[in-house]
């Protein structure tokens, strides 16, 4: 007899009713009944879903005891698949083979069949992605990513590998994690006493970058439209929920493009990538709305369907002076907004997606195209309910002079960014961009509240496991 074999998803199906089919995969649970047959909950991250073994006493001898078959074993099995009489499934497998893989001792297997907290599932973060939801959270991460690069590539877009290894801090914060292959415990010394960093590996101060879009300017400005998507970092002791040291970030760079059009890009962006994900992970959605956040879907259709809001960042703070409300940070112009003062203007105030726009100089970095003011950057923040900003960009300082005045204003090397410089020595352009932290997207659309729980293994103060 031919067997073919095939994925949980694909056997959940109605249409592969009638076909003789091999699975493999862990079991979830296994429960025995009266009359000596077993039933078995099979899953192999192909969906949400588990699919049911029905396994007859007469499979169960010396070479496969059926109680052998425990959470978290591997096994395979070979069977018919059935119409499920059951609710909730289509389909059924009468086993008439089940081959023990791999066992699971429950003595000590961690992920049995109860509730586990998510921070108890954080210290098994190896087994994890075998838990409902964890498993979404992988599926969702999978299906957001692919959504980007088809996103950029159907828009003419060139992805551009920019460098892990930098000099430069694009952000100017100096929180950056040092690179080096000094031996730290005798380190060479320079005449001044300090770290003589010319005898380093790459003869100066390397880090690990925090953006890439420096880089990707470059190849803007000579290719038009382009994307970097890659992982970035960041030497921040911040133990919230939203920050970790390493992270995922999606920075497309356009040239010939102003502001207004920028927005367009980014409003765009994050409606493909809502739209894929309950399109294509519609079981995982209805998880994530059953035990995650029980108005994510309302949430999620919402900001596909309304329309962005444009308001200056003085417009949003003049209603946020005006609005009656008590915050615990204090609204003043020429203060960076906080996440409280972001989520009343896209929940309560407009009850829509908000793009702020024309921010303070004094708050945003240097390569951010300075107003006819001379007080405000072109700079745009994308703003969305129970989250505020979850994408930044802005519209490049394109004007030589402006560029070399804001670096000094910023204090930093001038000569260490000359590279960048020369973009607008040689046929400058206007050009614009943006940043989306993957992992801020993927918290927005599944409802996790904890970037820990997006992340596959995170990095933050204290934690570098795994």
């Amino acid at each position: 007899m031919t067997y073919e074999k095939m994925t949980v998803a694909a056997a959940r199906k109605a249409e592969s009713i009638g076909k003789q089919i091999i699975l493999q995969g862990w079991v979830r649970t296994r429960r025995d009944s009266k009359a000596g047959f077993s039933f078995v909950e099979l899953n192999d991250g192909s969906s949400q879903g588990n699919v049911q073994i029905i396994v007859p006493k007469e499979l169960s001898n010396d070479e496969t005891d059926i109680k052998a078959v425990t959470a978290g074993s591997s096994i395979a099995v070979k069977g018919l698949v059935k119409e499920s009489p059951g609710q909730g499934q289509a389909t059924e497998i009468e086993a008439q083979s089940i081959e023990l893989i791999g066992t699971a001792d429950p003595a000590t297997y961690p992920l049995q069949k109860k509730g586990h907290s998510l921070e108890f599932l954080r210290s098994l973060a190896h087994l994890r992605v075998r838990t409902n939801t964890f498993g979404a959270v992988a599926r969702i991460r999978n299906r957001v990513s692919f959504s980007i690069h088809q996103f950029f590539q159907e828009n003419g877009f060139y992805y551009v590998h920019t460098p892990i290894i930098t000099a430069s801090d694009c952000e100017g914060a100096g929180q950056m994690f040092h690179v080096t292959s000094l031996d730290l415990n005798n380190p060479p010394k320079n005449d001044t006493g300090k770290v003589d960093f010319s005898k380093d590996f790459f003869a100066k101060s390397s880090y690990l970058t925090v953006s890439g879009q420096l880089n990707v300017e470059t190849y803007c400005c000579g290719l038009s439209r382009v994307y970097t998507f890659g992982p970035t970092f960041r030497a921040e002791n911040s133990n919230t929920s939203r920050h970790a040291a390493e992270f995922w970030m999606i920075e497309p760079e356009i040239a010939f493009c102003v502001l207004e059009e920028n927005m367009e890009w980014a409003e765009k962006f994050l409606r493909r990538l809502i739209s894929d994900v309950l399109r294509d992970c519609a079981e995982d959605i209805d998880f994530f709305n059953k035990h995650i956040d029980t108005t994510l879907i309302e949430t999620l259709n919402h900001v596909l369907t309304s329309p962005f809001v444009r308001l200056s960042y003085t417009e949003a703070v003049d209603i946020l002076q005006k609005s009656g409300k008590k915050f615990d940070y204090k609204v003043d112009w020429g203060t960076d907004l906080q996440s409280e003062h972001e989520r009343f203007l896209t929940e309560e105030h407009f009850k829509s997606p908000v793009i702020l726009y024309d921010y303070p100089r004094t708050i945003k970095p240097f390569y951010m195209r300075v107003n006819e003011d001379g007080k405000t950057v072109r700079a745009m923040d994308v703003l969305v309910p129970k989250v505020g900003e979850i994408i930044g960009g802005s519209e490049r300082e394109y004007r030589l002079d402006l560029l070399e005045e804001r670096m000094q204003e910023q204090e930093l090397d001038m000569e260490a960014y000359r590279w960048y410089a020369d973009l607008r020595r040689y046929g400058t352009v206007p050009h614009s961009g943006f940043g989306l932290g993957l992992e801020r997207a993927l918290m927005f659309i599944t409802g996790i509240a904890n970037i820990r729980d997006v992340l596959p293994f995170p990095r933050t103060p204290g934690n570098c496991e795994f």
